[in-house]
């Protein structure tokens, strides 16, 4: 897929430009990141003290959203050539990865979305001489949600880390929970290092994922909405190697072409 294709599908699908993530709630995450709220924290201990205004710029810079403070409504917008040159950046972490076929791990908290994207690179990272890491399956994490505490288990899928809620199906029928929180990972890379096993050298998903591992020194890169600013707080920190701004909620196929773009930018189309 051209560049000029790619940019035209993420404008059709809602990836970039006017997003389903409305103003109201990208604001309301900064206003929750500056006050260190973990909900949005993701994992991520910022060296930096973060106010609404320097998020909202660097939302802005990161993204292509508004940097009005006035602006307080309506859908939220990215652009599209931020997340082209983002995807870029992401591959070219893929490729190097796998010409060094050193070992990784991936995860996500939107496996009702980007589970297929996740798979993809999973097995062709795996096809290029990549350890594929899939550490702590079936372990129980306590997370905090606003229920209240839950415990779910950490499942792979394909490669895939996510986890699932105890007595759920892993046929497939079930996908597994959407989650924000850094404690799977963590769970995943005190397993490997308990196990004597290599750790990954690279981490590559979203929310929790990045963050933790990032937080933690290892090389992360991962894909972010504009509600999501730890990411790309943790990329202008340097805890993050690459966070790409795209709408993380439309529908699993519509990513099916940015797998396309990102396997061959990183010569790993088969």
């Amino acid at each position: 897929m051209s560049t000029g294709a790619l940019r035209a599908h993420l404008l059709a699908a809602g990836l970039a430009g006017t997003v389903a993530t409305s103003r109201e709630e990208s604001l309301r995450s900064y206003r929750l990141f500056a006050a260190r709220d973990p909900r949005v924290l993701l994992g991520l201990d910022p060296a930096w003290g973060w106010d609404e205004a320097d998020l909202l710029r660097l939302m802005a810079d990161k993204c292509g959203v508004s940097g009005d403070p006035e602006h307080r409504s309506g859908p939220d917008v990215i652009d599209p050539e931020r997340t082209l040159r983002g995807l870029d950046a992401f591959a070219a972490r893929l490729g190097a990865a796998a010409a060094r076929r050193v070992p990784v791990l991936l995860g996500t908290g939107h496996p009702h979305r980007l589970l297929g994207f996740y798979v993809a690179l999973a097995d062709a990272l795996s096809a290029a001489g990549c350890l594929v890491l899939t550490p702590a399956q079936g372990r129980c994490v306590d997370i905090t949600t606003r229920f209240g505490v839950r415990t779910y288990l950490l499942d792979y899928v394909r490669g895939v880390a996510l986890v699932r809620e105890p007595g759920l199906s892993g046929d497939g029928r079930e996908p597994g929970a959407h989650s924000h929180s850094a404690l799977p990972v963590r769970a995943a890379l005190e397993s490997a290092a308990e196990g004597g096993g290599p750790l990954p050298e690279l981490v590559v998903g979203d929310h929790g994922w990045v963050c933790g591992a990032g937080q933690l020194g290892i090389e992360a890169i991962g894909l972010a909405d504009t509600d999501d600013p730890a990411l790309f707080v943790g990329e202008a920190e340097g805890q993050v190697s690459v966070a790409v701004p795209l709408d993380d909620g439309v529908r699993s196929d519509y990513y099916r072409p940015l797998t396309r773009y990102v396997l061959n930018r990183a010569c790993l189309s088969r």
